[in-house]
């Protein structure tokens, strides 16, 4: 499960990062968040096909974690599907057409997982991983519009952007810290993974793959993390040596 991350790069990083070809709000601009979590606004990036346009553009969008399916009675259920296994997305009701045809690339510079401490029964010990060098993690995602049917047509908010975080078994390193982590696209998969053209799901799920042992690393951090409304740099601080020592 991926629950918390970390993304801190200004918009105009992101945009060349990822050579996003449209920025699809120029007027709305996230502060850095290193505590992401569900049901806050994210950056996303995704291919569309605009209207009368012959091939689909690149854009950099704002959506919100946790997301609707467009059959959702109301947005509640953004809550609970925050996350989306990688193993059965063509398979369950919630993902498979967001799988098919929307696909998207969540920007973050790592995320954080909790590991039990050994002797002590509810104490859980925060890491934060991310790419070892120093990279972008471009994380496997899916998005959705849901249309809310209390409000008027010409109303801005008819429509919410929503997405959800692909997740796959962790590699042995990173697995003794949680089971899942979520799924890695490389930059050399980008274009195909965001071509909106592509609608074979058998396809789709061959870019799929989780990422090499050593592409990431994981440290210890301090629990203030634990809290949503603690925020800043200091949360992806590491543990002095001597802290993280004590914990084994």
């Amino acid at each position: 499960m991926c629950g918390r991350y970390a993304s801190a790069r200004k918009k105009h990083e992101l945009l060349e990062e990822f050579q996003v070809e449209q920025d699809a709000e120029p007027d709305k601009e996230l502060n850095a968040d290193y505590n992401v979590a569900p049901t806050k606004n994210v950056y996303a990036v995704l291919s569309r096909v605009p209207k009368e346009a012959e091939r689909a553009v690149r854009q950099l969008r704002v959506v919100k974690w946790g997301l609707v399916p467009p059959w959702a009675k109301d947005p509640s259920i953004g809550s609970r599907l925050i996350n989306a296994r990688a193993e059965t997305l063509a398979e369950k009701p919630s993902f498979r057409q967001a799988f098919a045809k929307r696909r998207c690339l969540l920007p973050a510079d790592g995320y954080f997982e909790w590991m039990p401490v050994e002797g002590e029964k509810k104490k859980k010990q925060p890491y934060f991983i991310h790419p070892a060098d120093g990279g972008v993690l471009a994380m496997a995602g899916l998005y959705e519009f849901w249309k809310d049917p209390s409000r008027d047509d010409d109303d801005p908010l008819k429509w919410l952007v929503t997405c959800t975080v692909i997740t796959t078994n962790a590699e042995d390193k990173l697995g003794r810290i949680h089971d899942r982590m979520p799924m890695m696209i490389e930059r050399e998969r980008w274009a195909e993974w965001l071509d909106p053209k592509l609608t074979d799901t058998e396809q789709a799920g061959r870019l799929l793959v989780p990422a090499e042992p050593g592409r990431l690393t994981a440290y210890a951090v301090a629990t203030d993390v634990n809290n949503v409304r603690n925020n800043g740099p200091d949360l992806i601080k590491p543990l002095p040596e001597e802290e993280e020592t004590a914990l084994f």
